[in-house]
């Protein structure tokens, strides 16, 4: 009997599903070869704090039970951080959860939402799934042109997404450049500000979120465990937001989305100043011995300020990334972000770093 299904919105029908790098261990069956590394997916190289491997193992016996509905002991420590109240934090399943509450919360059939061209995936395809339209305005050699954003905003625009530092370009806006695109940006208008690599940022001129949160355009700071506190498995990000925002994202927000070992690492890694600053320094230095291989290379790249770093290899990137791939060195491919003549490489370990740069040199030095 054939089954036949209730009908499908035309939007979910003509979703294309986001597809994650594949794990080392896939990797490594597909192309018979072992001890791979992966700086592919900006994650951190150095593992998760050890303070929140601590807190995750004292809470393991817990698991028979619910989390925290409510996130307490996080959104406390957050709000501490921040000098907030509790109500103005916003926990979720990865900041990606936080995108999903926002446009459950503003968008309706026909709405539109602003965001930089090339960026993140998943704006456009949580905006699909809301019914709504991405209007995308390009980026300026490398960098958001928050002019062109500014212009672009219709009747009909709900959210604007601006990443702080970019990604994929790793650029970022200064203070004094967001200041100015807030006072134009009307009231109306829901400014999300994704900063999922702003503890990277080596440039203090740099601007911060948490410091426009009292703009009178409503603005929601986006930030993230799975980068600097390199808790990407469990899964754990925050919002920070006006009340009167923060409350329409918490009645959106599914009772019980993040989960026990989840909040007690959040608040643990918080803790560890130590871990933090050793992948800051990890970070930085990474970043200056890729750039001193693509100058020694004559390759152009664009200066980061999160972990990873955008470079041109020419028409030849897919295939330099295939044979790096074939050599145990996995990197990001960039043609999804329409820019096929360039990868995009994450901060690894030094050893890791320094095998990426030597295969890089043999693989164009062959070429």
């Amino acid at each position: 009997m054939k089954r036949k299904l209730p009908p499908v919105a035309p939007e979910i029908e003509s979703l294309v599903p986001y597809k994650p790098g594949k794990p080392i261990e896939e990797l490594e069956r597909e192309l018979g070869i072992s001890g791979a590394i992966k700086l592919a997916s900006n994650e951190n190289p150095l593992g998760p704090s050890p303070k929140a491997v601590e807190a995750i193992s004292r809470c393991l016996a817990g698991l028979n039970r619910y989390p925290d509905g409510a996130g307490f002991d996080l959104r406390q420590a957050l709000a501490a951080k921040f000098n907030l109240a509790q109500e103005q934090i916003i926990l979720g399943n990865g900041s990606n959860e936080i995108i999903e509450f926002l446009c459950r919360a503003f968008i309706r059939p026909g709405d539109q939402a602003l965001a930089a061209a090339p960026s993140f995936l998943m704006y456009s395809k949580l905006m699909q799934v809301a019914g709504g339209q991405l209007i995308e305005t390009p980026l300026k050699n490398f960098r958001l042109d928050l002019e062109a954003m500014l212009a672009a905003i219709g009747e009909r625009t709900r959210l604007i997404f601006v990443n702080n530092p970019d990604n994929p370009a790793g650029t970022a806006f200064s203070a004094e450049e967001f200041a100015a695109f807030m006072d134009q940006v009307p009231p109306e208008v829901v400014v999300v500000l994704d900063e999922a690599y702003i503890e990277f940022a080596s440039d203090p001129q740099v601007a911060q979120g948490p410091d426009f949160l009292e703009h009178s355009t409503p603005l929601v700071v986006m930030r993230t465990f799975s980068k600097t506190y390199g808790l990407a498995g469990l899964r754990i990000g925050y919002g920070l937001a006006p009340l009167k925002v923060a409350q329409l994202l918490h009645r959106v927000r599914q009772p019980f989305n993040t989960s026990i070992p989840a909040q007690a690492a959040g608040v643990a890694a918080l803790e560890d100043e130590e871990y933090l600053q050793k992948t800051l320094e990890l970070t930085w230095q990474g970043l200056k011995d890729f750039y001193a291989c693509f100058d020694r290379l004559g390759l152009e790249y664009v200066p980061s300020q999160a972990n990873f770093v955008l470079l041109r290899v020419g028409p030849q990137a897919s295939t330099v990334a295939d044979e790096l791939l074939q050599r145990g060195v996995i990197v990001r491919k960039m043609a999804s972000y329409d820019l096929p003549e360039y990868l995009r490489i994450s901060v690894g370990l030094p050893g890791e770093n320094a095998r990426f740069t030597g295969e890089l040199e043999a693989i164009l030095g062959e070429g």
